[in-house]
């Protein structure tokens, strides 16, 4: 029996794997294990929430398809209405469903690489195309390539994504500016935004969530996987225009958010100190994080504004050859080598033990190699 043609020659996301794959595959116990490459927090989430899950009272019904409760929580933590809200499982499940709303067959979506790879993934999923816009050196925006873009080629949907993973860059004011000038969908995905400076409590003097009750033409996405320890049990919320709405609500799945998941984030909503501090010792940490590896040798660091750093590797080193001898050690990292990011890793915040043994081990390196 075939599949669907158009599927043939889908690119494959590759996901990072969890502790208990990785523990079989490198013979060690997830204590032994530092794992610093997917973004995840390494303090997990509020001790409030490991209580509720271990007393979850209706496991066995069907979860709110509305998610009412918890959307009537995220209004008051955004000051975004409950009726322009939606919660998914994480924000990739939103990312989905909005192309899934948005695009017609050969629909054009434009995509900022290097960033996040569930854009493209998602929209040749939906059997849109994608128009790839490369960042500038700096990983800015290249906001006159794109304007051409959607003079000539008409796309439907933009995303952007503040701050920018893989490299941790807040887009400028004049740059958002200037997106939601153009006629087209922009998508904000503010995945990391609770880690940026000054960015108030949690991200909340940079987001841009308010702007899509008064923009026609702004969605922008939110997840409980960083700051607040959520990754695994996968649930985010989006703010969408109110024209979007009714739409979204028909095309979603029924029971998108499980009653686990929910349970969590709600509590998580009532724990704001708690988290509040947490991020506040990651950004503490990742300032630390990032004055070590500016002493490596063989690494060239980017600041950031999320809970992770890109860093360049110089020769005679590869990013590969890192991230094996790290591995052969118990440490993970991201590494990279496309055309656009020709030999880089990219290291989560993790605690300040992570960070010790992380540097021991690229200092260690370096002397191997007599780079000191």
């Amino acid at each position: 029996m075939q599949t669907a043609h158009r599927f043939t020659n889908l690119p494959p996301y590759t996901p990072i794997e969890p502790f208990e794959v990785l523990s079989v595959r490198l013979g060690r116990s997830p204590e032994a294990i530092v794992k610093l490459d997917a973004n995840e927090n390494p303090y997990g989430p509020s001790p409030l929430v490991r209580s509720a899950l271990a007393n979850l009272e209706f496991p066995h019904i069907y979860p709110d398809p509305e998610s009412r409760i918890l959307r009537a929580a995220l209004a008051e933590f955004t000051g975004v209405p409950t009726e322009n809200l939606m919660a998914g499982s994480g924000a990739d499940e939103l990312i989905d469903l909005l192309l899934r709303v948005m695009l017609e067959k050969d629909d054009l979506v434009i995509n900022c690489p290097p960033t996040f790879g569930m854009y493209p993934f998602d929209t040749q999923l939906n059997a849109g195309s994608v128009i790839d816009i490369p960042r500038r050196a700096d990983f800015s925006l290249d906001i006159t390539a794109i304007r051409a873009a959607v003079a000539t080629r008409r796309p439907r949907v933009l995303f952007v994504t503040a701050p920018n993973n893989p490299d941790g860059r807040f887009p400028i004011q004049d740059e958002i500016k200037a997106l939601l000038e153009l006629p087209v969908m922009v998508v904000i995905d503010e995945a990391y935004i609770e880690f940026c400076d000054d960015g108030g409590r949690l991200g909340e003097k940079k987001t841009h969530l308010h702007e899509t009750l008064h923009r026609d033409n702004l969605v922008v996405l939110r997840t409980f996987s960083k700051w607040a320890g959520l990754a695994g049990l996968r649930v985010g919320y989006g703010a969408f225009p109110a024209w979007m709405m009714p739409v979204l609500w028909k095309a979603k799945q029924p029971y998108n958010v499980n009653v686990a998941a929910s349970t969590a984030a709600l509590v998580s909503l009532h724990d704001l100190d708690y988290l509040s501090t947490v991020v506040e010792l990651l950004k503490s940490e990742r300032l630390r994080l990032y004055t070590h590896l500016s002493r490596v040798p063989f690494l060239h660091p980017f600041p950031s504004q999320a809970n992770f750093i890109l860093c360049r590797v110089l020769k005679p080193l590869t990013a590969v050859e890192i991230k094996s001898s790290l591995m052969a050690q118990g440490i993970l990292v991201r590494h990279y080598n496309t055309p656009l990011l020709q030999d880089y890793i990219r290291v989560s915040v993790g605690k300040p033990e992570h960070t010790d043994v992380l540097i021991s081990a690229l200092l260690e390196l370096s002397h191997d190699k007599g780079m000191e």
